[in-house]
Formats: structure tokens, C-alpha cells, sequence
């Protein structure tokens, strides 16, 4: 079931706003898309599933804006050589949104999700729930500096919808008003209390049910990994176009063909775990996640492609990107450098670095998705971090100077 169905597609007429500004707002709902799309189906949450049809919605206007804009902006053949790259881009976010919409109707159109997702869920995650603020809120007409929530419970409000009106990343001086759809991330334990609070009415957490057929744990691990591994692309490929990086458009490239390696295992253990299912029909959701999973990583290898090819990052792109607070880099572990032996703890190395270390690919190994872990950095290691300009550039010192000797 269409949840918009009956409704008239809005006309969309161009209007003279920045190609930064469009393509700086497409970055940000496509990554806030794939976080809701796959909370929607772990939590089987249907109202979740229904704010990622509307930023889908969001995305289309969005793309058919940065479309013309573009178009108005190609005088001549370089123009439109320098700009080629960026309709790659504006393209591929909106092939991320149509594919988190996918996934969200997996929820909607009840495609069928066998309960075993849920138990995919690991222990420390973190919880994505929506709620409406009521009008007796004490969050309601407050700052979000004011209320201070993110430092005193660990839950940050990652984006508000008012009306028609979506206000992504919200900053300290963002106020809260009643009737605002919020959508709060944190600890379980802290977004019960935080969520009675801004909407009056209790949390209830889903119930989680053990997978009791082994090749369909294995299938639901391996598309949690998979939905990690294509996070993790898109973030690198709108790197790679910051820096105009080679190397980190290659290890977007890795990731693709890493993805596109563990959907076929996963078709096999769906497939196999379909023998021994009471209802093998409950897997068609699984099969429609995997197949949008894919999607999302070809689709970061496209943002990234006109670096691939040796094209000029036009400086719009550059500037769209680099709006973000942090950024992602890549760094290779030298020999008996000050990182090769030191451990990770918390995703943080056990240097002076305020990096924070989110992947490791390891040669003959593969990659690793850090999180807390005490696993020790080997010289050859492939490491991709999170963190502010500042610390990227100290990070990369630390990853090829030597260990001075006492």
C-alpha cells in the first residue's frame, strides 16, 4: 500500500537556489535515508517507514532542481566536461533514495521479514525512534542547547520535520516546537525516559526473537554487514570527492565488489534457509533488502566515479562536501610507524590522535568494522577514520612517522 496513493504529484518549477546549497541538502537526506530505511525494517517500525517515503519524496524535487540549475550552468564544452561528474552525483543520491524507500516498503507493503531481523540487532546498537512532541513538552519552545539533551542523556535529535519542512543536522540554536516530528538516536535505556518526555507517552521497545535456522542467522548476519560495508561507501565516496582522492575512491571501488561478493552468499543461505522455513514467504523481504543494499553501493561508486576517471572535481562539489563537521580519510599503517602495534580502543587508537578509526582492511583479510575492540594495528593495515580536518592531518603524520627511541 502506497501510503501517499490519492495524492497529486506537486509541480516542480526551477528555482534560482546555489548548486551547493542542493547538493550539500541530497548528501545529507541521502545519508539520513539509509540510517531511517534500515532502522525502519530492524525496528519494524512503520511510522519510521513512513518519513523515508517522504524525504524519498524530498530527494525527487531536489534532484529534478539540481538538474536545471545544472543545465543553465553549461556555456561550453569544458563546462560541461567539469559538470558531467556532478550529474553522476546528483543521479546517484537519488538511486540511494529510491532504494531506501525500497526498504522501507518492505515494512509498509508487508513483503514479508522473517522476526530473526530483529535479533540482528547487537546488544550495544543504538536505538532510531520517532516520536511527536506534544504541546505540554518540557522540550517544547527550547533550544536544543538549552535542553542540553545529547551531553546529560547521550540521545541527539538527528533531524526535526516540521509540516513540509525537513531541518537536517540541527545545530545548538535549533528549537524545538510541539507538534515537530523528531527523530532521536541514542542508548535504548536513555531514549525510553527522553521519548516519554517529548511526547508524553511511553517507549516500547521491540521484543527480539532468536533465529532457530542456522543458514537464515547467517543470511540476516551477512545483510547487517552488508548495509555497514554500503554506509560505509557512500561516506568514502563523497570523500574521495573532497580530496580529489584516488586512493579512496579505490577502497569505495573495494567495498562495491566486497558488497556485490557477499549478496551472492547471502542469496545462497536465504535460499537454503527457505527449505527449512515454516513459511518461506517471510523471505521475500530479505531477498528485496539484499537486492537495495547493492544499490546503495553501485551507487557510491558513481558519486565517486569522476575521480576514478581522472576528472576535475568541479569546485562545487568540493564545497558542497566540505560543509560536513567531519570528515572521512584513509591512511595506510607504515612499517614501526607510531600507529603499527597500537590498539583500538572504542574506535579511538591509543595515541594522542583524536581520530576515530571506523574500518580497517587488512591485506588477505578483508575488512573490519571497528567498534569497541582491543584489536592492535599492523603495519600494510588500510585505515579509514572519522574526525575534524585538524585531526585527519595529525593522523596521517602518526601513520608513517617512526617510534622515536628513549
Amino acid at each position: 500500500m502506497d501510503p501517499f496513493e490519492g495524492e497529486a504529484a506537486v509541480p516542480i518549477e526551477y528555482e534560482p537556489r546555489s548548486v551547493k546549497d542542493v547538493l550539500v541538502e541530497m548528501k545529507d537526506t541521502a545519508e539520513l535515508l539509509i540510517d531511517l530505511s534500515y532502522s525502519a525494517v530492524l525496528h519494524r517500525n512503520e511510522d519510521l517507514a513512513r518519513e523515508v517515503l517522504r524525504l524519498e519524496e524530498r530527494m525527487d524535487v531536489l534532484e529534478l532542481q539540481a538538474r536545471m540549475s545544472l543545465m543553465l550552468a553549461v556555456r561550453n564544452p569544458d563546462d560541461a566536461e567539469q559538470l558531467a561528474p556532478v550529474l553522476g552525483i546528483v543521479a546517484a543520491a537519488g538511486d540511494i533514495s529510491d532504494a531506501a524507500g525500497d526498504i522501507a516498503k518492505i515494512v509498509l507493503e508487508e513483503v514479508g521479514l522473517p522476526e530473526a531481523m530483529r535479533a540482528a540487532l547487537p546488544e550495544a546498537t543504538e536505538t532510531l525512534v520517532r516520536g511527536v512532541v506534544a504541546s505540554d513538552s518540557e522540550y517544547a519552545g527550547r533550544t536544543l542547547v538549552d535542553i542540553d539533551l545529547e551531553s546529560v542523556t547521550g540521545v541527539r535529535v538527528i533531524a526535526l520535520r516540521r509540516g513540509d519542512e525537513w531541518l537536517l543536522n540541527p545545530g545548538p540554536e535549533t528549537q524545538i516546537e510541539r507538534d515537530d516530528v523528531a527523530l532521536l538516536r541514542g542508548p535504548e535505556p536513555a531514549v525510553d525516559g527522553v521519548y516519554e518526555t517529548l511526547t508524553g507517552e511511553p517507549y516500547e521497545s521491540p521484543a527480539i526473537d532468536a533465529p532457530d535456522i542456522e543458514d537464515l542467522e547467517r543470511a540476516v548476519d551477512t545483510i547487517v554487514h552488508m548495509k555497514n560495508l554500503s554506509e560505509l561507501a557512500v561516506d568514502l565516496a563523497y570523500s574521495s570527492v573532497l580530496f580529489d582522492s584516488e586512493g579512496i575512491a579505490e577502497e569505495v571501488r573495494n567495498l562495491e565488489v566486497e558488497v556485490d561478493a557477499m549478496e551472492s552468499r547471502f542469496e545462497a543461505w536465504t535460499l537454503r534457509a527457505a527449505a527449512d522455513a515454516e513459511d518461506p514467504v517471510v523471505l521475500r523481504g530479505l531477498i528485496q533488502l539484499g537486492s537495495s543494499t547493492e544499490v546503495i553501493s553501485d551507487a557510491a561508486v558513481d558519486i565517486s566515479e569522476g575521480v576514478l576517471r581522472d576528472l576535475e572535481v568541479h569546485p562545487v562539489v568540493q564545497m558542497a562536501v566540505e560543509e560536513s563537521d567531519e570528515i572521512i580519510t584513509r591512511v595506510v599503517v607504515e612499517p614501526e610507524s607510531r600507529l603499527d602495534g597500537a590498539t583500538v580502543i572504542g574506535g579511538v587508537p591509543d595515541t594522542e590522535s583524536t581520530m576515530s578509526i571506523i574500518a580497517i582492511r587488512r591485506p588477505e583479510e578483508g575488512w573490519l568494522l571497528v567498534g569497541d575492540t582491543d584489536t592492535e594495528l599492523e603495519a600494510g593495515d588500510v585505515l579509514i577514520s572519522k574526525g575534524t580536518r585538524t585531526a585527519a592531518e595529525a593522523f596521517d603524520d602518526l601513520s608513517q612517522e617512526q617510534e622515536r627511541t628513549p
